[in-house]
């Protein structure tokens, strides 16, 4: 977030868009994590209802804000390859912070909806949640009451985001992958590039959700590895992906290592 900040040579819609990622990433792993590591060193893990609640909202609004911003990232690539004369002209700063601020109500709508439904769930003991933090799933078998209707109705709510969204982006890669294969084979490959580090984020966090919230497989040790691993490891590795793949970032932390370097030679 830093680097594309200060180096003008990042200054593009596909770089606001990574560090608007990034952004979201620091945010989704800070929701669950630091109570997390603070629970493996407790004897007693406990947690308010309030402080439950929270993590139950943000972990949604933060994920489903992030598919969203996949998609945005998405139309971005689509615009760049397949339009790239128009390309800065449709993605101006106006209209990329606009899609930003689409993707975060999208998450905010989202959470607000389920956190509504939970809310009203009476909850009776003992109240004691077999994971290693608070989730929608888990919550609900909390209550006393048959909540059948209720798991299906958060099984629609959050399929609605993580299908459509999926869906959408495999229409739009694929979208691009034919585009360009049919104007040049070269294109082709230069495409699939640029791409993959795109289609490998969607797949770190789309599948984990996928088998959580609209087809649940309910087996407690996947669900928490699971879990985990959309919350934990997918944010950690959105920046090493992205770095690794790309050679302008590359280029900018030499550009950035090298005026450090020489600021200290003359100081």
């Amino acid at each position: 977030m830093i680097l594309i900040t200060i180096d003008r040579h990042l200054h593009s819609p596909m770089y606001f868009l990574l560090a608007n990622l990034s952004f979201v990433d620091i945010w989704l792993s800070s929701v669950t994590t630091p109570k997390m590591i603070t629970d493996f060193l407790r004897k007693h893990k406990t947690i308010s209802p309030a402080g439950c609640m929270s993590q139950v909202f943000f972990a949604h609004c933060i994920a489903a804000g992030e598919m969203a911003l996949l998609l945005v990232m998405a139309y971005d690539r689509y615009v760049a390859i397949c339009k790239p004369l128009h390309y800065f002209t449709i993605m101006n700063l106006k209209r990329c912070t606009g899609l930003v601020l689409t993707s975060w109500t999208i998450g905010f709508v989202h959470a607000l909806s389920q956190l509504v439904a939970v809310l009203q769930l009476p909850l009776c003991g003992p109240l004691e949640i077999d994971s290693f933090f608070c989730d929608l799933p888990l919550v609900i078998k909390l209550a006393c009451m048959d909540s059948h209707d209720l798991d299906i109705l958060m099984n629609a709510d959050c399929g609605v985001v993580v299908v459509t969204c999926f869906i959408l982006l495999l229409i739009s890669y694929t979208y691009i992958l034919i585009t360009v294969h049919q104007s040049s084979k070269a294109g082709a490959s230069k495409a699939l590039s640029t791409c993959t580090a795109h289609i490998t984020v969607v797949m770190l966090l789309f599948l984990p959700c996928m088998f959580i919230y609209v087809w649940p497989l309910n087996i407690t040790w996947l669900d928490k590895f699971l879990a985990v691993f959309y919350s934990v490891i997918t944010p950690l590795l959105n920046p090493a992906i992205y770095t690794l793949r790309n050679k302008e970032i590359k280029i900018a932390l030499k550009r950035l290592e090298s005026y450090f370097m020489n600021h200290k030679a003359n100081t």
